[in-house]
């Protein structure tokens, strides 16, 4: 071969690399990590990772295929969020999506380069887990639940619900920052109602109960849900508490309505899961964390319980069965 073909030939071969090597890139099997605040027996987690991985099928992302979902499943167990983040970061994963806070934090300990995408969580920014709204900085960033504010809305519409009502319990755990948040905001509004607050702590459903039948004192009192992970884990227990000692009452999310609750208002979690399938895909092609501005719920709910009001014999509003996004028979 005369050295011009050869050098030709060479510089054909040479050029070709980066292609080649961009090309095995491309079809590399993604690894995504996912830490949830449910237990891997609860309904509703198992509907949002689907929605989540239904997402990703839409971006042309399939599992199995081209991408592999590493799942755990924490209970709301608080001693499992550190030692299911440090498994996840040992899998060395493209990337992780995190449900609520706790899951962020125990991730951003675990390991210090693997980007996270979270959802389901209060006040990213107060809780350190972000720099700010619209530049988050680092490598986190996702979509919150709602802003404190919203807790008040709750008092607001269990007022409308019971218009006599003189006393409240809210229930919260104390030992996250969103606990202690959400009630702050109810306390901020209760005056104006002219309702008496009483705090009971989210720690066991059997403390829970224990709690509720102590402060009982008449029948014109009302009950406040806030969003804690015993509750994602036992919605149907604590709305079965609340229709025992016949307390109306109010929560965040639709799956308590769906379990037996009263009424519920809050964001659509299914959507945030959709959602947060669209930013792990942009950051899978290259895109940082630090770029895509954490987003707020677009879209909020409200669910009212017929048959829990009938059983509770409280007369509902047709104001408020009218603004309703479902009615439950």
């Amino acid at each position: 071969m005369r050295r011009r073909d050869f050098i030709s030939l060479f510089g054909g071969v040479a050029a070709a690399w980066p292609m080649a090597t961009q090309s095995q890139q491309a079809g590399a099997v993604k690894r995504v990590g996912v830490l949830l605040n449910y237990s891997e027996s609860s309904a509703e987690g198992q509907q949002y990772v689907a929605a989540f991985r239904k997402a990703l099928q839409a971006l042309s992302r399939n599992e199995g295929r081209d991408m592999d979902l590493i799942l755990r499943w924490t209970g709301g167990d608080g001693a499992l969020y550190a030692k299911h983040a440090a498994e996840l970061a040992a899998r060395s994963p493209d990337l992780v999506l995190a449900a609520t806070a706790a899951s962020v934090v125990a991730l951003q300990q675990a390991t210090a380069s693997v980007p996270v995408v979270f959802v389901a969580t209060i006040d990213p920014v107060g809780a350190g887990l972000v720099a700010s709204m619209s530049r988050p900085g680092g490598r986190t960033t996702g979509f919150t639940l709602y802003e404190y504010a919203i807790s008040g809305k709750w008092l607001e519409l269990l007022k409308e619900i019971v218009p006599d009502m003189r006393w409240a319990a809210v229930l919260r755990d104390p030992a996250v920052a969103s606990g202690i948040g959400q009630f702050a905001a109810v306390q901020t509004v209760a005056p104006a109602f002219g309702i008496e607050l009483f705090t009971v702590d989210m720690h066991d459903t059997g403390a829970v109960e224990r709690s509720i039948a102590a402060l009982r004192r008449d029948s014109k009192g009302g009950l406040i849900v806030t969003a804690s992970a015993l509750g994602a884990n036992k919605p149907g227990e604590i709305a079965s508490i609340a229709e025992r000692h016949r307390l109306p009452a109010v929560y965040p999310f639709r799956y308590f309505v769906e379990a037996g609750g009263l009424a519920s208002y809050g964001p659509d979690l299914v959507d945030q899961y959709r959602r947060a399938a669209g930013y792990v895909d942009r950051i899978l092609k290259g895109e940082k964390p630090a770029d895509l501005p954490v987003q707020a719920p677009t879209k909020y709910e409200l669910l009212i319980n017929l048959r829990a009001a009938k059983t509770l014999t409280v007369a509902l509003p047709p104001t408020l069965l009218a603004r309703a996004d479902q009615v439950i028979e």
